[in-house]
């Protein structure tokens, strides 16, 4: 007998972002197609027509994580003084038990987690990954030079120098924050950063 009964709406949007929470927890390797649609409680050929492949349905998550962590750095940094939006950002990854979600904690920087995992020998996730860390450093270039000109910040290295180095800051956080984290210890690493910034 035909099923007459509507089917169950399928909210892609919304089950990308739970995948997201699954993906920045689990990691992409351990992660299974089955845990996924055990998590999202979506049946298999919906992820697979909506999504394809895990791999794919991985990278769309990891692209919708660096859009969402791209506007709130924005908005974060289009601030005076600017040095309180910038350590709200570093400090992220030392946070990230305030994120915790009913599928689980999440571990480091998904961006960061895909460059550990899948490059280089990912080219999409490479192209993914390069391009985030481009858009993190040009952002807080432009933030960094509106700073130095306010008097803010030290002109002691180039603003590029600088948002170069703090990216390479927060990658570490990230990673050593995958392995356990001094909360306290890295919270006074990323003070120390930010009064090494601090115009005399």
């Amino acid at each position: 007998m035909a099923r007459t009964g509507r089917p169950r709406e399928f909210d892609k949007d919304k089950t990308l972002e739970r995948a997201l929470e699954l993906f920045w927890s689990r990691g992409y390797g351990t992660t299974s197609i089955q845990d996924l649609v055990d998590a999202l409680t979506v049946e298999r050929g919906s992820l697979y027509g909506a999504f394809g492949d895990k791999r794919r349905f991985y990278l769309e998550a990891v692209r919708l994580y660096w859009d969402v962590y791209e506007r709130r750095l924005t908005a974060a940094l289009d601030t005076t003084p600017l040095l309180p939006g910038l350590r709200q950002m570093l400090t992220h990854p030392a946070r990230l038990d305030e994120f915790i979600s009913d599928v689980g904690t999440p571990h480091g920087c998904l961006v960061g987690n895909t460059t550990a995992e899948l490059v280089p020998h990912d080219g999409d996730a490479t192209d993914i990954v390069t391009r985030s860390y481009r858009r993190f450093t040009a952002i807080v270039t432009e933030a960094l030079r509106r700073a130095q000109a306010a008097g803010e910040v030290t002109d002691s290295a180039t603003p590029e120098a600088q948002a170069q180095l703090l990216l390479y800051l927060v990658q570490g956080l990230s990673l050593v924050s995958r392995a356990g984290l001094d909360k306290e210890a890295a919270l006074a690493a990323v003070d120390a950063a930010i009064e090494g910034l601090r115009a005399r």
